[in-house]
């Protein structure tokens, strides 16, 4: 298969997907080598940038999707989605974040690190789809676990959790309060 019509296969294929689709479905549907793939797709990518598209491709773990550039949601939110926008509290965004760092954490450890109960953060978070169940955990009374899901990483512009920013480093001091290494000295 050409590259013209590789690339061109392969947008069709993630246009009329509409949702991510996998490394693997492009390999089995295309017949072509991982590498192969991600050289094209990565061409592709480029390609949009030096041209001022207003599509890209995103990566989002092992899985590729057309979408829209983030700069142009001003101007398609108000024709495409006439619903409102979700906001999310300071708490559900805590909650989320403290998911996030901690994939298959209990509502229960949720809450003792926030020191507050989390059940209205938890089924915010699930209806918006930005976390899902992890499945069942070996503690006492089979806990429910929570992970974000790939909802998650496209609204905050992520390919993996990988990606996260690292938590700053911090020590207690001889009062048990927390000093954050990196602001020592300000």
């Amino acid at each position: 298969m050409e590259i013209k019509e590789a690339k061109s296969a392969i947008e069709a294929i993630l246009f009329a997907a509409g949702k991510s689709v996998s490394k693997k479905e492009l390999i089995l549907g295309l017949e072509m080598s991982q590498e192969e793939i991600e050289n094209i797709i990565s061409e592709m990518q480029e390609e949009y940038k030096q041209e001022q598209r207003g599509i890209e491709i995103i990566q989002i773990e092992n899985n590729y999707q057309l979408c829209t550039k983030k700069e142009l949601y001003n101007y398609i939110y108000p024709i495409i989605d006439k619903r409102n926008k979700p906001n999310l509290s300071n708490a559900a965004l805590e909650t989320l974040s403290i998911i996030a760092y901690n994939p298959k954490i209990t509502r229960a450890e949720i809450e003792a690190i926030r020191g507050v109960s989390v059940d209205g953060c938890v089924y915010k978070l699930l209806e918006y789809g930005l976390i899902e169940e992890a499945g069942k955990t070996d503690l006492p009374g089979k806990p429910m676990a929570y992970k974000t899901t790939q909802d998650f990483l496209k609204m905050f512009g992520y390919s993996s959790l990988e990606e996260l920013p690292e938590l700053p480093r911090y020590k207690m001091d001889e009062n048990n309060q927390i000093i954050i290494e990196e602001l020592e000295g300000y």
